[in-house]
């Protein structure tokens, strides 16, 4: 069974994305990201399918004990009751093996139009008892294991799309370096050659794959980006293809790096911010680099009450979020209401997940974000005696953080603990709540429900951070330090309220000085 395709259409590959918030196939912002990405190219009737990775056991639930303590478990689920099957399946060579690939298919649903996308799973009996756990979890296990999924994106991707039926692909758009081996997979296509040795292409034929080909980057932070020893890529693609690699420039000194893979194989290559094309330009000053900042979807951020709200007052929106810009026509009395009725439905929602009671009438601050150290989570928390301060001269003040830390983070599992334990510290004028399994769900009840939605990343290494903009589309404003998106979106006064200066090239952060910043714009 095949797809009856769009012709040409543009092929988004992702290794997450946040399709629902019970199918577990993201982790963060990336995942959300590519979803939204989507969802807006339903909406407009673009022609677009999706590759990504099934993920039987998802990224991971996070249980948080009485000492704030990170537990892992799985986060397991039906595909069969959430998925259609495809019936297609297709054969790829990693490591010396015949690894056996299933399609199956979830439906993106827009105004316009619908995007399919394709979930590829290893968990097939045929296949050898090493390569069934490959889709397994994502972002987990070995270095290996990681090898082996992105194989499986770039090489098992461009054969479902074929084996579904789509020849004409005009655009590979690759969300981050995870799929890079895609464009090795076109070079052997192209060239009809499976394993492709440094004699069995033309430098013709590497310039119609990078044609095709488009790349965004994410990550300003040069750990986070993949790379992998020679001798393992050469154990998982064997050695013609890792010559054919050394021979293009993408394997050198020993390590294959997807990043600069991507790169080598991309027409056009775009940041994540106008921020994040200067970083990104000073990582890789070999390539033109682009930005184009990442946005939210707007209806699946949008809470109820502000839903109803924009749909009285604002009745195009949904079509056209441009209409938007008219929100400041909405009197001034109605929007307090539907914060209002938002803020009660994410005090409900923090009850029922950590069973504690916060006061809807209590002025709240809202951080949500994956747990790693240069988010700097505690930077509220730099002088308590001065956040106590704060509060007793102004009143009482609500905290809810939520954010999972990756299960290898060390620092980040520690700024959870840290967290829970300044937490208690606090007296009756400061309220904290951690509240655990941070996913899709709780960002809906949180960005909309707050008061005020807080981001202190340590700059540059916010490539954009979008989650004030969710904020923004239920009239929260943002206190947040001047990196990633926030550099074009801050209109102090107005849109919220910058924290710390603009960044310049090799200043080092303060976060001394940055939470003195903080603290006086929260009084």
């Amino acid at each position: 069974m095949t797809e009856a395709a769009h012709s040409p259409v543009i092929a988004y590959f992702s290794m997450e994305i946040g399709l629902e918030n019970h199918i577990p196939t993201y982790a963060g912002g990336l995942g959300v990201l590519a979803g939204d990405t989507l969802r807006a190219a339903a909406d407009s009737g673009a022609a677009v399918v999706g590759i990504t990775l099934l993920y039987r056991h998802g990224y991971f639930r996070q249980r948080l004990t009485s000492d704030g303590r990170q537990i892992e478990e799985d986060q397991s689920w039906e595909p069969e009751a959430e998925l259609e099957t495809t019936e297609v399946s297709v054969d790829i060579e990693a490591f010396g093996r015949t690894v056996r690939i299933q399609a199956w298919k979830h439906v993106v649903f827009g105004q316009d139009g619908e995007v399919p996308v394709f979930l590829l799973d290893t968990d097939l009996p045929e296949n050898d008892p090493r390569d069934r756990p490959i889709t397994d979890h994502l972002y987990g296990g070995d270095e290996e294991h990681r090898l082996a999924q992105e194989i499986v994106l770039g090489f098992g991707g461009i054969a479902a799309l074929r084996a579904l039926g789509y020849s004409d692909v005009a655009v590979y758009h690759m969300n981050e370096g995870h799929s890079a081996l895609l464009g090795l997979a076109l070079l052997e296509e192209r060239t009809n050659a499976e394993g492709i040795d440094e004699t069995r292409f033309s430098k013709q034929d590497v310039e119609m794959v990078r044609q095709n080909c488009v790349f965004t980057t994410h990550t300003p932070v040069p750990a986070g980006h993949d790379k992998f020893p020679r001798w393992l890529v050469t154990k998982a693609l064997g050695d013609q293809r890792v010559q054919a690699l050394e021979k293009l420039g993408c394997c050198q000194g020993g390590v294959l790096n997807m990043t600069f893979l991507a790169l080598f194989f991309s027409r056009y290559v775009n940041g994540v911010s106008m921020r994040h094309e200067q970083i990104s330009e000073g990582m890789f000053p070999d390539y033109p680099i682009n930005s184009i900042t990442n946005g939210v979807h707007a209806l699946t951020w949008t809470s109820d009450p502000f839903r109803f709200l924009f749909d009285r007052h604002l009745p195009q929106w949904r079509a056209d979020n441009g209409y938007l810009r008219y929100a400041i026509t909405i009197p001034i009395g109605e929007i307090r209401d539907a914060h209002m009725s938002a803020k009660r439905s994410l005090i409900d929602f923090v009850e029922r997940r950590t069973g504690v009671e916060f006061d809807p009438t209590v002025f709240t601050i809202g951080f949500g974000r994956r747990s790693t150290a240069y988010k700097r989570a505690d930077l509220l928390f730099y002088d308590m005696e001065r956040l106590r301060s704060i509060a007793g001269r102004s009143g009482p003040i609500q905290l809810v953080f939520s954010g999972k830390a990756h299960p290898k983070d060390t620092a980040g599992k520690e700024i959870i603990q840290r967290l829970e334990e300044m937490g208690r510290e606090l007296t009756d004028g400061v309220r904290f709540v951690y509240v655990p399994d941070y996913d899709m769900e709780a960002a809906r009840f949180m960005c909309a429900g707050v008061d005020l939605w807080l981001n202190t990343p340590h700059k540059p290494f916010e490539a954009s951070g979008t989650s004030g903009m969710k904020a923004a589309l239920n009239g929260v404003p943002s206190l947040s330090v001047l990196d990633g998106w926030w550099v074009e979106g801050c209109v102090e006064g107005v849109t919220g309220w910058a924290i710390g200066g603009q960044w310049s090239p090799g200043e080092q952060g303060d976060s001394a000085a940055e939470s003195g910043s903080l603290y006086e714009k929260l009084e």
